[in-house]
């Protein structure tokens, strides 16, 4: 495909970092992970197939080295305060488990089965219910058994009407069906699968935006199901190679999309050939967010990618109408970004 205007902005502009000033420091978040990998650099289990930073963790199945578990855990994050202050409890469930098969969904993993974590200030039974059930219906959804969990009630760590939940899921995969970023090509297609509004990131910036008084208001936006991509992902793969895949989560296109590159290429998306969700594009207006913070701090409308071949990309978007040839790939310079993303009137 041809190269766009080289003139527009770059990854590497300065930002003004709302996301930060709201109370989340992506920046200190990666600085951490880089911390993780000092810390666990001294040792790894033989069955330990990735190191940290991954979307999952991979395991060798014991005694089967042509498999492996692939295992990840996730939040709903500071959604949880929206529900909790609108009394609305039946997506959160399903956020947490959506989120965690696509993390594992990176990895092209079946899921096996999920445990879930859920903190209340003041335990109600019936709100607590309402939780697990979106949990458990999810689950039901994925053919994947939800084998526990816990249920802690924290006074004194959380306000009585406010809940944190977390989970925990275990998948398998073919080691030979593992994605391999080390296949992506220059001249390769991505196709981008539709996102729904914020999913489970950027709630502390949305907060800092949207007044509490009108979160009813917005209710159905900003609570949203967090989808899943597992039919579409399964659906494009039995027509189409799939190279490599990025869930689009905390750091937006700008820091995952690079996990499925290798060093030498870069990804250049045209905001133009996708929507983006009007709750998103109000955010953007309200926080006056320039063009890198808002593709660092949302998705953009953009949930999960694929790299394939362009000739694949077609047969892709056959099988998933809704999928969009969002962008390709590129060779990068040592000094270029590793994500491009052109912007437009819509954005």
């Amino acid at each position: 495909m041809d190269n766009p205007d080289a003139n527009w902005p770059r990854a590497e502009a300065p930002l003004r970092d709302a996301y930060a000033r709201a109370g989340v420091d992506i920046s200190a978040g990666n600085r951490a992970v880089e911390r993780y990998r000092e810390l666990t650099a001294g040792w790894k289990h033989p069955s330990q197939l990735d190191a940290l930073g991954g979307f999952a963790g991979l395991f060798e199945l014991p005694g089967d080295p042509t498999r492996a578990l692939v295992a990840s855990t996730d939040g709903v994050g500071t959604k949880t305060l929206i529900a909790a202050a609108l009394r609305r409890y039946e997506t959160v469930g399903a956020d947490l488990v959506n989120h965690c098969v696509n993390d594992i969904l990176a990895s092209n993993a079946t899921p096996l089965f999920f445990l879930d974590y859920l903190a209340m200030g003041k335990l109600d039974p019936d709100v607590a219910g309402a939780i697990v059930s979106g949990v458990q219906l999810a689950c039901r959804a994925h053919s994947m058994a939800l084998l526990g969990g816990e249920t802690a009630e924290m006074p004194g760590m959380y306000d009585v009407e406010h809940f944190d939940l977390a989970g925990t899921i275990v998948g398998i995969v073919e080691t030979a069906r593992i994605p391999d970023r080390s296949r992506v090509r220059a001249g390769d297609a991505i196709v981008g699968l539709p996102g729904a509004g914020l999913h489970t990131n950027g709630y502390t910036l949305a907060r800092a935006l949207i007044a509490r008084d009108e979160w009813a208001a917005y209710g159905d936006a900003l609570l949203a199901e967090h989808p899943s991509y597992y039919r579409a992902v399964r659906a494009i793969e039995d027509v189409a190679d799939v190279k490599a895949m990025a869930h689009i989560t905390g750091g937006g296109l700008l820091e995952n999309v690079p996990r499925t590159l290798p060093e030498d290429l870069k990804a250049i998306f045209e905001q133009s050939r996708w929507s983006v969700p009007p709750l998103l594009s109000e955010l953007v207006r309200r926080g006056d967010l320039p063009h890198e913070e808002r593709y660092r701090t949302f998705n953009m409308g953009i949930g999960f990618t694929l790299v394939t071949s362009t000739a694949d990309a077609v047969k892709a978007l056959q099988a998933v109408p809704e999928g969009k040839v969002v962008g390709w790939v590129e060779a990068r310079g040592p000094d270029e970004p590793k994500v491009v993303v052109h912007p437009s009137r819509t954005a």
